[in-house]
């Protein structure tokens, strides 16, 4: 089986550490986890409700960017990953690089985030997230799945989708 590389991605409270990890077990492969690359800097400004701009992520998103070039085998990595420009550059870095995106309501978003502890990402921020989000529905190599279903149900769609061959010329909703 040839190198599987992927971002778990959406918006804030969709799940996508939980899912990202459920993959990477079953994938055998290593979780490369967004958050803990974020620079000091976006992180006060997150936990003061400022929401995080294109220059803010800018360097974030190239050592993510390098965490896959690390990662030659295959890896997963959990990543907002709102735009299609900062999409584009992971894809930069791994051109086989496909997407999971987490669909989730606003509203159940923001019930999610309110209900985790020590987390630094503010409830007050969970509307800039959907203003930001471009979703990827028009991109090749993507897996669109509604993440309000189980945990398990989620991931082991996406796991039977990232072992299909063929899957940057499509892109799938669920």
């Amino acid at each position: 089986m040839t190198a599987i590389h992927v971002v778990v991605m959406g918006v804030a409270g969709c799940g996508k550490s939980a899912v990202g990890q459920c993959i990477a077990q079953s994938l055998s492969l290593p979780l490369i986890e967004g958050d803990e690359f974020h620079p000091q800097a976006n992180i006060d400004k997150m936990r003061q409700g400022l929401p995080l701009d294109d220059a803010d992520r800018a360097g974030w998103l190239a050592q993510l960017a390098q965490e896959l070039v690390r990662h030659p085998a295959g890896a997963v990595l959990t990543c907002s990953a709102l735009k299609r420009a900062y999409r584009d550059r992971l894809r930069a870095a791994a051109p086989e690089l496909r997407f999971v995106h987490l669909q989730i309501t606003q509203e159940e978003a923001l019930r999610r985030v309110q209900a985790r502890d020590a987390h630094f990402y503010p409830p007050s921020l969970v509307a800039s997230q959907f203003e930001a989000l471009e979703a990827p529905s028009d991109e090749p190599g993507v897996l669109e799945i509604d993440a309000s279903r189980p945990l398990e149900a989620v991931a082991e769609r996406a796991v039977e989708w990232l072992q299909k061959p063929g899957l940057l010329n499509s892109t799938m909703r669920n």
